[in-house]
Formats: structure tokens, sequence, C-alpha cells
């Protein structure tokens, strides 16, 4: 016969008083407000859909969802405080293809790692980068044109990013490359300031998501050149895209929910649950849409091997254009 010491009994005992409220609690998540931190400053697309998703996230859980701006070297102040965070599903980050696939190859030293430190929710969205250039530059109406300039006084026209090997500035690398084009490249703390500089005349073009690149667009003080998506969008019909041009390039910037690692299985499916549904919220859906995004929900098996394969990608890219960030 097996012995079972007091001490065992105690412990056993302990542990069937516990187990019915740690069950009770997640049944009930949540019985308070929930956090999204946002590693990016307000204005930018992690800023824009974020606040979307959170008017979706908020009616599906009934309780009230709030955005905290979290700013820093690249995503990766934010995202460490999330990683840090309480893994009772109050606090989750909004992940995009920057902090969580390129940023583990351009940092020398991240303070985070992006597969052990989280618990894949679900993708929430993608959208296609465009290229932009400021209505400054009358001169350049089209990609061709903007290729001419680039060639004819290699190293003066200029190009904005939200940071050193950001998905924006390695976008702007991969085709400037491919048309053997030299410019200088002008990093930002942000999307949004990186936008106002070309609008304001003081960096020549960008390239970025393209709902940012409209909103100046429409506005004429902005004129979008191409679009690094299969195919043309919605958004901005007239627009060619890249392939359309030439240029073997499809990309943009996918954005997906995380949580702390540990955070228990049952509060992420519930999580999962609230992304599907809070999607389909008519506000959040108008949202995607201003940014050329649709819903696309996953299982969190299918966002940790999505993210597994952009790593992979970005990884290529960035060991050829030879980027590395201190950190």
């Amino acid at each position: 016969m097996r012995h079972v010491s007091r001490r065992g009994i105690l412990a056993g005992g302990a542990a069937l008083i516990a187990a019915p409220h740690v069950a009770s609690a997640q049944a009930n998540f949540p019985d308070r407000p929930v956090r999204i931190i946002v590693p990016y400053n307000a204005g930018g697309i992690t800023d824009v859909i974020s606040r979307g998703m959170a008017v979706g996230l908020q009616a599906a859980l009934g309780q009230p969802v709030v955005v905290e701006n979290r700013p820093g070297a690249n995503g990766t102040v934010g995202t460490l405080a999330a990683a840090r965070a309480p893994a009772d599903g109050t606090t989750i980050t909004m992940g995009i293809t920057d902090t969580f696939a390129i940023n583990r190859s351009t940092f020398r030293s991240l303070p985070y790692n992006d597969e052990t430190d989280f618990a894949p929710i679900s993708m929430v969205t993608r959208v296609p980068f465009a290229v932009m250039v400021g209505a400054h530059q009358r001169g350049i109406t089209d990609f061709a044109g903007l290729v001419r300039e680039a060639r004819r006084q290699p190293g003066r026209l200029s190009f904005a990013s939200w940071g050193v090997g950001s998905s924006s500035h390695l976008c702007t690398e991969f085709w400037a490359r491919n048309q053997g084009l030299e410019m200088l490249h002008v990093p930002f703390a942000a999307q949004a300031p990186g936008m106002q500089a070309v609008a304001a005349a003081q960096v020549d073009m960008m390239s970025l998501p393209v709902g940012g690149a409209n909103s100046l667009a429409v506005d004429n003080r902005a004129r979008i050149l191409a679009l690094a998506h299969p195919q043309r969008v919605e958004l901005t019909p007239n627009v060619p895209t890249m392939q359309e041009l030439g240029i073997p390039l499809a990309t943009g910037l996918w954005l997906a929910l995380y949580a702390p690692a540990r955070t228990p299985p049952a509060i992420i499916a519930r999580l999962n649950e609230a992304v599907r549904q809070g999607a389909q919220n008519a506000q959040t859906l108008e949202v995607f849409r201003q940014q050329a995004g649709v819903p696309e929900p996953s299982t969190p098996q299918e966002l940790a091997e999505f993210a597994r394969r952009e790593r992979e990608q970005w990884a290529r890219v960035v060991r050829e254009a030879n980027i590395t960030v201190e950190g």
C-alpha cells in the first residue's frame, strides 16, 4: 500500500479547495476592465486598429476595454510591459509584424521572447503597404517618376519610416534595392510623425499602411504611387500594385492579439471567442475598412504557426539588408 503523509493529505485538500475558485474565476472572466497595450504612439495603424478592435471586444466581453499606448524602441517597451503583466487575461497586447516577427532579427539584444513570453490569442487583420510621395514633389506623379528622380540624383531623395529595422524601413529597402536606388533614410519614433514630416515637405516619401497614406492623399498633402499588395484595393482603386509595375513585392502589416505566457487556456479561449464576435461589430468593421483591412480571426495555433513563418521570412530580408539595431 502506498504511504501518504499528513502533509500530502493537507496539500491535496488545499488543492481541492483552490481548484473551484480558479475554475470560477476563469468562468467569470472578465470581471473587471481589460487593457490592450499598444506599443506605439497614438495615431498610427496599431493604435487605430486597436481602438477599433476595443469597441468590438467591449461589446463581446461586457466589460470596458481600454487602450494604453506604451511606445518606444520600435515597440519593444510596450511589448516587454505586456510580457511582464499578470497572466490573468486582463492585460493583452496588439502585436504586429515588427514586434512579433522582425525585432528578434534586427535587435542585438531583444528584452522579450516573442514565442515563450506570450500566448497567442488570434489574428486580427492585415493591411497592405503603400508607397506615397509628398505633394511638394510636384514632378513625381507616378512610381516610374519616383524611380527616375532617385536615379538622377542618388542619395538626394529621402524616405521616412517608424524606425530602423521597422517593416516600413524594410519595405522601402526592398523595392529601392530592386530598382538599384540610393535614398536617404530618415527614421522616426512612430508612423504619425513620419507621415507629418512627408506632409510638411521635410521628407520626400514613405512606405506605410495604405489607410494612413490615403488620409494624406485625400487632402492633397501626398500622392500614393503604388501598393505592395497582390491586387488593388477598394480604398484606392486607381493605385497600381507593385506587381503590375514589375516589382515582386507584396507586403503589409499584420496585427494580432497576444496575452502573457501562462494565461489559462480557458481565458485564451474566451478572448479568442470575443475577437471573433467583436470583429463583426459595425464600428470595428468600419475602422478596418478605412485601413483597407478585413477581419481575419484565427485559432491560437494558427497564429503561432503564421508568426513562425513570418519570423523566418523576415530574418532572410534582414540578413540581406544587413540591418541591426542596438538594444
